[in-house]
């Protein structure tokens, strides 16, 4: 790697750290979420060269929400292969990640895997495959990371459980349509079980190198196909950062997916993946100290995939 990327993530440490940015804050609607200090920071790098760098709390856990999103859409695929397409569309939503609004205007369909109705019925597509769908991401994530004890946060999990109405309205209103295939509460544990893991900046870096690297694990493992991997990254570009996704490519221009625990995972394709953590959310769900520094990094490195 061809830049002083330890210098770069001290550079961008020091300046989230003065940056005031203005009414971000934490998610409250999980009361689980909030109880994290606003001033947590973490980035790190894994380049395909084999090298890392990280900056702040790299090994402090955090839950990894939405995130969990994307790896839940790769064990889709392997178990449907592209007839997954066919439970879910690939558009951007340009609605809240847990509006119900178009999911009704089109029959149940979601509009694509990263918002919550498409998520849920990845999770649906999980649970008729797998034998433990309830820990199958987890695990899945332990694997790629290279930590086995990768497990779900009981607490946030209860809290999730206790404050899902929502979601479980979601998964009603598919069911509705006769778009989803298991009981709606099977279905929504397993949800709300992958969004509750608990993983590092540096695991969640780990765990999305194969993004960066055509398919291809930190174990150097084929996760799979570089064509699927292409794919996935353009979901992410176009659909992975809520209703921001425009204004995130114009600004950073890398696929990304975020979460509203405050985690970023983005996708240098070829050269790096990188997380970054922050905790406190701008007006659409996205770690608004995570932006600037992914936008921050890129300039630096000039990197963007445009």
């Amino acid at each position: 790697m061809s830049h002083d990327y330890a210098a770069i993530l001290e550079q961008i440490a020091d300046h989230v750290a003065t940056e005031d940015f203005g009414d971000a804050r934490k998610a409250d609607y999980i009361p689980a979420l909030s109880d994290v200090p606003d001033d947590h920071f973490a980035m790190v790098i894994c380049g395909t060269d084999g090298q890392e760098f990280t900056i702040g709390q790299a090994d402090q856990s955090f839950s990894i929400q939405s995130i969990s999103k994307m790896f839940a859409l790769v064990l889709a695929q392997r178990a449907h292969g592209d007839q997954l397409w066919q439970a879910v569309r690939r558009e951007p939503s340009g609605s809240a990640f847990n509006s119900l609004i178009l999911l009704e205007q089109e029959n149940g369909i979601p509009r694509n895997p990263f918002i919550n109705a498409g998520a849920i019925r990845v999770a649906d597509l999980i649970t008729s495959r797998y034998a433990n769908p309830d820990r199958s991401v987890a695990e899945f994530l332990g694997q790629l990371c290279g930590n086995p004890d990768i497990r779900v946060d009981n607490t946030v999990y209860l809290s999730e459980d206790q404050h899902g109405d929502r979601n479980r309205a979601i998964a009603y209103l598919m069911k509705s349509f006769g778009k989803l295939d298991n009981p709606v509460e099977d279905v929504v544990r397993a949800y709300f079980k992958q969004c509750s893991v608990a993983m590092t900046a540096r695991e969640m870096a780990r765990a999305s190198f194969f993004l960066a690297n055509k398919g291809i694990g930190i174990d150097g493992l084929t996760v799979i196909a570089p064509e699927e991997t292409r794919r996935i990254n353009a979901l992410m570009l176009t659909c992975g950062m809520y209703d921001g996704v425009g204004d995130f490519a114009f600004t950073v221009g890398i696929p990304a997916k975020s979460g509203v625990g405050g985690g970023i995972i983005g996708i240098v394709p070829g050269e790096f993946s990188v997380c970054v953590w922050s905790p406190r959310l701008d007006g659409r769900g996205n770690s608004a100290a995570g932006i600037r520094a992914l936008e921050m990094l890129i300039r630096a490195i000039g990197r963007s995939v445009f």
